[in-house]
């Protein structure tokens, strides 16, 4: 994975880290004119959260754009126009929200290097982290996701394959006979999704980071052997960071 060594901007709010009627994102009336764009964006972040929110406690099929409205504290009006429909406003805030947490992983990525075994797990563990921090996002992106259609579906899969970026540097591996590198790390990356994603479905994501050991083993073996994965499965030490949250995530779930 190439690395850039210049700062980046500090990530946008997470959907569905903060209620969607979020008091100090209210929109003030007074002398000072808020301009149309301000307004705007700001109702979209709310109806982000709003959507988060409704569709991990609803289910997608069942979450109603009024729904939606109402938890942001926004009209359908106003929905309507920064979105053509529910779907259009899911993708929306998917998309939103994959490009936060990959934007999050991606620092942890580079902070932890340049030994690849110490980045890919510092990833690893703030994706496991972000997510357990905003439980709401976890479930609408993970779970959810699969009832939201096609299009999201494909955002999913994309997503996936997105995630080999963070194998780049991990090396050939053993070698197998007739096995293709391309198909090995394809498998890594869908069993480390799909055991997240049963954590999540079945309503435990806060246990997530727990998940840190046996998903470090899981995605370092096939490319360092057993005795270099068992090396990488370490316990946190000090010097790896404190937790990391979400923008805007409440930090009390430790």
């Amino acid at each position: 994975m190439t690395t850039q060594s210049h700062p980046q901007p500090a990530p946008a709010p997470l959907p569905g880290a903060r209620p969607g009627r979020d008091p100090d994102r209210a929109i003030k009336r007074g002398p000072r004119r808020v301009s149309a764009e301000a307004v705007a964006a700001t109702q979209r972040d709310r109806l982000f959260d709003g959507l988060v929110h409704e569709v991990a406690t609803k289910g997608y099929d069942n979450a109603r754009v009024s729904d939606i409205c109402h938890a942001a504290g926004v009209t359908r009006p106003a929905f309507y126009a920064l979105f053509t429909g529910k779907e259009d406003a899911f993708l929306a805030a998917y998309r939103h929200g994959i490009a936060v947490v990959s934007q999050l992983m991606e620092s942890a990525y580079r902070e932890a290097g340049p030994a690849w075994p110490d980045a890919a797990r510092a990833a690893l563990r703030t994706l496991l982290e972000v997510l357990a921090s905003v439980p709401a996002f976890a479930r609408m992106a993970l779970v959810e996701v699969d009832a939201a259609g096609p299009d999201a579906r494909r955002e999913r899969d994309a997503l996936l394959n997105s995630f080999r970026r963070f194998f780049a540097d991990a090396g050939p591996g053993p070698t197998l006979a007739d096995a293709d590198r391309d198909d090995l790390v394809s498998t890594v990356v869908g069993g480390i999704y799909a055991t997240v994603r049963g954590r999540v479905a079945r309503g435990r994501a806060s246990e997530l980071p727990q998940l840190l050991p046996v998903l470090t083993y899981a995605a370092m073996a096939p490319f360092l052997g057993t005795e270099g994965a068992i090396q990488a499965t370490r316990p946190i030490r000090p010097d790896d960071g404190p937790s990391k949250t979400a923008p805007c995530a409440p930090t009390h779930h430790s």
